[in-house]
């Protein structure tokens, strides 16, 4: 089974439908460059509607470990997803299970041998030093043999996720803007689209 994270989750009611669909997780992007960036109170607000088992990310990109900290006192994040330059060192001190985001796009992707403790990977179509987000794929033949659990994303839409699960077998997608009927606002229909796709592939 396929897992499914929701990403740039920014009102309550896209979290209970990623929910209602059969999400596995939902992403809050706590980076600001991002045009999906929320705060502590409104995080709080989509994490108490959440029912049981709906794992909550938190997404970060070169943040200070001051700020993960202080985000982690104030919203129950279950997993971190990192986005940036952050170091193994940096990312596995914060007592939650963590994924480092390679960024696949440009002439030299990121190494996953540099994050081989990580929970999980998740390949991304952003150049190195970039925000995804952007709607864009990568070429999916130059996805690198990974030895642990990883995660496919990147220009993901319900038209084209059946066919990437199907050439590469990912254990989990993630989607964000292939959802989204503009920046941060999902679409109920999109959602449940995608949630088949994966399904039947």
């Amino acid at each position: 089974m396929i897992r499914v994270k929701i990403c740039g989750i920014t009102r309550r009611e896209d979290a209970l439908a990623a929910a209602h669909a059969g999400a596995d997780a939902i992403g809050l992007v706590f980076a600001e460059r991002s045009s999906r960036y929320i705060d502590h109170e409104l995080a709080r607000s989509i994490c108490r509607v959440l029912p049981p088992f709906v794992t909550r990310v938190g997404l970060f990109m070169d943040a200070s470990a001051e700020t993960v900290r202080s985000t982690l006192e104030g919203v129950p994040l279950d997993w971190l997803q990192f986005h940036g330059r952050e170091s193994q060192d940096f990312c596995r001190q914060f007592g939650r299970p963590w994924m480092k985001a390679l960024a696949m796009g440009g002439d030299l992707p990121d190494d996953p041998a540099d994050y081989d403790q990580a929970d999980a990977l998740l390949l991304d179509a952003h150049a190195p030093g970039q925000a995804g987000g952007s709607g864009e794929t990568f070429d999916w033949s130059r996805a690198p043999r990974v030895a642990r659990p990883w995660v496919l994303a990147g220009g993901l839409n319900p038209d084209n996720v059946g066919a990437a699960c199907r050439q590469l077998s990912p254990d989990a997608v993630d989607v964000s803007s292939g959802v989204e009927v503009r920046p941060g606002v999902k679409s109920d229909k999109l959602i449940r689209d995608f949630m088949k796709a994966v399904k039947h592939g």
